[in-house]
């Protein structure tokens, strides 16, 4: 999905619901890690825009890439350019439905729920299911999931000369603080 679409969709999740439930950050947090032979490889990016309506279920994520900040510069520069190839995929994106929130009554107490959409990474859409955990303090919704993904499921490519020391599997952690809308 390209970027104009992305916002689109999250501009009309936004706005052609009259829903009270809407639930909104700009400043989510979404990190990853890959152990490596070479090097561990770990970013955090803290510009994720989430928004969720929680009398659909629906939520929706839009990362850009270029947020991903690294421990080395050379390293980000070729996350940026040879990897993630930013420029022309400037952004990850999901959408999807929290599974079984219907039955829960949000609480300070962390509980299980299924986050299933579409991941889209590099231009590549996959279809995912994962476990996650949301609560509510003071009105907003705090929201977590740790997660893999393969890098080869979202077509990034690894260079061959260092493609057996590049681990092909990447663990992600989200962590949102949601406000109400």
């Amino acid at each position: 999905m390209n970027p104009l679409k992305t916002i689109l969709v999250v501009i009309i999740i936004m706005s052609s619901l009259t829903a009270k439930n809407i639930y909104f950050t700009r400043l989510g947090n979404i990190s990853f890690y890959s152990s490596a032979l070479l090097e561990d490889i770990e970013a955090i990016n803290k510009q994720v825009t989430c928004v969720l309506n929680m009398d659909t279920k629906e939520i929706a994520f839009r990362v850009p890439i270029h947020g991903f900040i690294f421990k080395n510069g050379l390293m980000q520069d070729h996350f940026n350019e040879n990897y993630l190839e930013s420029e022309k995929f400037p952004t990850a994106t999901f959408k999807g439905k929290i599974l079984g929130l219907d039955s829960l009554k949000l609480s300070e107490k962390p509980q299980e729920v299924i986050l299933s959409g579409d991941l889209t990474i590099h231009g590549i859409s996959q279809e995912i299911r994962e476990l996650g955990e949301i609560s509510m303090k003071d009105g907003n919704i705090f929201g977590i999931a740790n997660f893999n993904i393969k890098v080869a499921d979202y077509e990034i490519e690894i260079p061959k000369i260092v493609r057996e020391k590049i681990a092909k599997i990447v663990e992600i952690s989200v962590k949102l603080n949601l406000k109400k809308k």
